[in-house]
């Protein structure tokens, strides 16, 4: 008898945690949107830019795809955060379905293919390009089966598969966050420290969502969100 009071206290330290992460990436996207406004004046020599040749500046093909990806990066990051909030999905199914819908094409049609064509000219050489290309290979398959999995009515299949994507989508986070501690409290070189979280940044997260998987965090969505016959 003392087991389900413990395992309640345990599931409801993990809600509290996951609303806290929640809410942390949606003040992330926030911020992110006042990172990517600046560069809709379509100034050359804004920030990132400000790295590319003129060359890579006059190119379609880079233009477009930056310009994509960082305007749809930002509600795929946003659009993500109601998929795993049980109460979204038991008072409104419905717009769990339509954020989600949003959130799985953008990836597959908009964010992932145009992180390709950025991935084709990062900086950082042939490390950083293989490394942002996977990335965004990972990115679009993660998403596209969590989206075979629900056509499937494979619940709990098609949560693990979404957390793997989401793990990828939050990439952008961990990014910029451990770029700043390798460089200010471990002192490491630019380009040491770009080169190691263009991998770590996703590969990171994918394992640390492995682990959450592997404790069963999934099933327990699964069972805290409703009777899927009304959603079905």
């Amino acid at each position: 008898m003392k087991t389900l009071p413990d395992q309640n206290k345990l599931f409801s330290f993990q809600s509290v945690l996951g609303a806290l992460l929640l809410a942390g990436v949606f003040a992330f996207s926030v911020l992110m949107l006042t990172k990517v406004w600046p560069y809709m004046s379509y100034e050359r020599g804004e920030h990132f830019l400000s790295t590319k040749t003129d060359r890579v500046l006059d190119n379609p093909w880079f233009l477009a795809g930056f310009y994509i990806h960082i305007t749809s990066s930002l509600w795929v990051m946003a659009g993500g955060i109601p998929q795993f909030i049980p109460a979204v999905f038991r008072r409104k199914p419905a717009f769990h379905r339509w954020t989600g819908k949003i959130y799985v094409f953008s990836i597959l049609f908009l964010a992932a293919p145009s992180g390709m064509i950025l991935a084709f000219f990062a900086n950082g050489g042939l490390p950083a390009k293989v490394g942002f290309s996977l990335q965004c290979i990972v990115w679009w398959l993660t998403t596209f089966t969590a989206w075979q999995e629900i056509m499937q009515n494979k619940w709990t299949s098609h949560v693990e598969w979404m957390i793997r994507s989401f793990a990828v989508t939050l990439a952008a986070v961990s990014l910029r966050s451990e770029s700043y501690l390798m460089y200010y409290f471990f002192g490491t070189k630019p380009i040491e420290t770009y080169l190691t979280v263009t991998w770590l940044s996703w590969t990171g997260n994918l394992l640390i969502a492995e682990i959450l998987i592997r404790t069963g965090i999934a099933k327990r969505l699964v069972n805290s969100f409703m009777n899927f016959s009304e959603y079905a």
